[in-house]
């Protein structure tokens, strides 16, 4: 693990405390094995070997290709302003994909960020209340970037963008914009 910094991030928090990882096993368990984390603490690894998807699924990490990270907030807020968080996760990358490249992803209810019928990403999200408090909430983000190819069992059901557009995506670019616009949705859920 190396502390690192990300270029051109415009966030209060979000981000700011990066912990970088060459290989991990997944970056939302080492996320939670932090004790008190600040606020907006992020983990990225270049592979995920053991990455947890929804119901412990596995998520495949090709080594260098795709986008592992995780993040955990501290929001101290009520419960219900929360609602729909993975929703507005998933649009934001959206919203992120399609102001950097004019990609068209479309979501999968809940969590899933979908391209013609195949998965490019995934969403987990995790929080810890307190007496209807959210005091801590941890967020794995997944994304199919530059993998050409996938075991073959996957492969009928995932996609990356590599393999839809024919070239190669800047992962920070995305993981930095994400963080920049994310930040201030975030803000405005939880006045």
């Amino acid at each position: 693990m190396e502390k690192r910094e990300f270029q051109n991030l415009k966030t209060k928090y979000l981000g700011r405390n990066l912990l970088y990882f060459e290989i991990i096993g997944s970056t939302q368990k080492e996320l939670k094995t932090l004790e008190n984390p600040e606020n907006g603490t992020i983990i990225v690894a270049d592979n995920q070997v053991s990455g947890v998807g929804t119901h412990e699924r596995i998520w495949f990490t090709g080594a260098g290709k795709n986008i592992a990270m995780s993040f955990v907030l501290l929001p101290n807020c009520n419960l219900q302003k929360i609602q729909n968080l993975t929703v507005r996760i998933a649009e934001c990358m959206i919203h992120v994909l399609k102001d950097l490249y004019k990609i068209e992803l479309s979501i999968k209810m809940p969590n899933d960020i979908y391209y013609r019928g195949k998965k490019v990403g995934g969403i987990l999200t995790e929080s810890v209340s307190k007496a209807e408090k959210v005091q801590k909430i941890y967020i794995g983000i997944g994304l199919n970037v530059n993998q050409e190819e996938f075991p073959e069992d996957l492969g009928k059901i995932a996609t990356s963008l590599k393999i839809e557009f024919g070239k190669n995506f800047d992962r920070e670019e995305i993981i930095v914009e994400f963080l920049n616009q994310f930040e201030l949705e975030f803000e405005k859920m939880i006045q």
